[in-house]
């Protein structure tokens, strides 16, 4: 045989095969949205096995294009009425929910009828278009709305702003825990720990085992979570960061480190208790009205927890020789190396520090959102690098202060008009307005660069 014509075929064989594979390749890429979207509702919605759904009627007339919306556990979605009067919202979990009614919508001088409402569903105080629903035996809440004519009634500018700054210092609270764990260990290590999320997820982990699944005492589940905390940080330090600074690995390395450190234990934590979300005993308490002012007991349990432990915490780095050794390692590790000062043992100890502080935050935001999920501190822990940022660098105070102003700035930011979708963002404008007018952050310092 003619080796050209061999050469030739082969040639051949081989642009064929990278055809095939082009062309699966191209199915695999316009395939992969269209089994993703058959998932997915025309306006956008995941489908899940839980859902509520209606209609909205007028003196016995389908009411079409009001916008409907439900909120809780930290989830939110909205769709309209179609012509014949019907919606439907799905949720991740069945769980309790605020089913909201947009009254910019309805026809003029109407409300939803209080008094044709289903069973169990009551209007939240201070409105007309706001109820509290939640689900029955099954995993479906058919919620059927009359309209009548009525004066709507809304709270004031005034009383939302004041409530909204409440749910934001409350907020700063419980990020301010774990973003000042974090930022002590930046300031003696240099190191952003990207697996510091998956420490606070940790701690509500634990204590959900101990207090849900083994049915132990909740105070029993916090004690341990808190142990756990301490520990998971001891052994991170132990096993893995103090061996990569003894061989000199620089800051880079130690950082990609941390990120696949973060992958790892976030899929371990999936694997304990699954992608659902799993509630802590005695969540979504009947809340207490202070005026405009909406707390339940648990809300003023975990300020008053949060304000204890930052108070202790402050006490410490001022006020203790190891917190003042901290602080010097935070300034100058080798002076303070040089000034007699175990270096390795405080950084020891600031690992574990961080790991409890870390515990108890996840415990208060498995309460503050509701629910305890696999991935709950990673959707934290933009907000902790971006406290630690505003209040400087290596601050614990500064981060405290941060993560006051990032919780208030969540929170306010719907009450302007910035969507729901988008009020974590609030937080990564007031990090840029405020590094503009002062690039060290809050507390930081300035250094000299070159």
């Amino acid at each position: 045989m003619d080796p050209s014509i061999s050469t030739s075929r082969s040639g051949h064989r081989l642009l064929a095969a990278l055809g095939t594979l082009f062309l699966a390749l191209t199915l695999v890429v316009f395939a992969a949205p269209a089994a993703a979207s058959a998932n997915v509702t025309p306006d956008g919605q995941e489908v899940t096995d839980f859902y509520f759904g209606g209609m909205i009627t007028f003196e016995d007339e389908p009411v079409p294009d009001v916008t409907i919306s439900v909120d809780g556990g930290g989830f939110t979605a909205e769709t309209t009425t179609d012509a014949e009067g019907r919606w439907r919202l799905y949720v991740p979990d069945r769980d309790s929910y605020t089913l909201t009614v947009d009254e910019d919508t309805l026809p003029d001088g109407v409300i939803v009828d209080a008094t044709q409402l289903p069973e169990g569903m009551q209007p939240v105080d201070g409105t007309t278009a706001s109820f509290a629903v939640e689900f029955g035996l099954t995993g479906t809440k058919i919620v059927n709305l009359f309209l009548g004519e009525g004066v709507r009634e809304t709270t004031s500018f005034a009383d939302q702003l004041v409530s909204r700054i409440v749910g934001g210092i409350n907020f700063g609270l419980l990020l301010g825990l774990a973003s000042m764990g974090a930022a002590l260990i930046y300031g003696t290590t240099r190191l952003s720990n990207f697996a510091h999320g998956e420490m606070v997820t940790w701690g509500a982990v634990v204590a959900l085992i101990v207090s849900s699944v083994w049915q132990l005492p909740l105070w029993l589940g916090i004690v341990a979570a808190v142990v756990a905390g301490g520990l998971l940080g001891w052994s991170m330090d132990a096993g893995i960061w103090r061996p990569l600074r003894r061989r000199g690995f620089g800051i880079v390395q130690l950082l990609i480190v941390s990120i696949g450190l973060s992958l790892a234990l976030r899929y371990v934590l999936q694997f304990l208790i699954g992608g659902n979300t799993h509630q802590l005993p005695g969540s979504s308490p009947e809340p207490m009205r202070l005026g405009p002012i909406s707390l339940s007991y648990i809300d003023l349990i975990g300020m008053g927890a949060g304000l204890v432990v930052i108070l202790g915490v402050a006490y410490f780095l001022t006020q203790t020789r190891l917190g003042k050794a901290t602080r010097a390692i935070s300034d100058n590790p080798q002076l303070a190396a040089a000034s007699g000062i175990d270096v390795d043992r405080v950084v020891r100890i600031v690992w574990i520090l961080a790991g409890v502080l870390a515990a108890i935050s996840g415990i208060l935001w498995a309460y503050f959102r509701p629910g305890v999920k696999w991935d709950m501190g990673m959707q934290m822990l933009l907000l902790m690098f971006c406290a630690i940022t505003l209040g400087g660098l290596g601050s614990a105070i500064g981060a405290l202060i941060g993560s006051i102003i990032v919780g208030l700035a969540v929170e306010v930011s719907t009450l302007l008009g910035v969507p729901t979708d988008l009020k974590y963002a609030t937080a990564l404008v007031a990090l840029i307005v405020i590094l503009l007018v002062r690039p060290q952050g809050i507390l930081g310092r300035k250094e000299r660069l070159g």
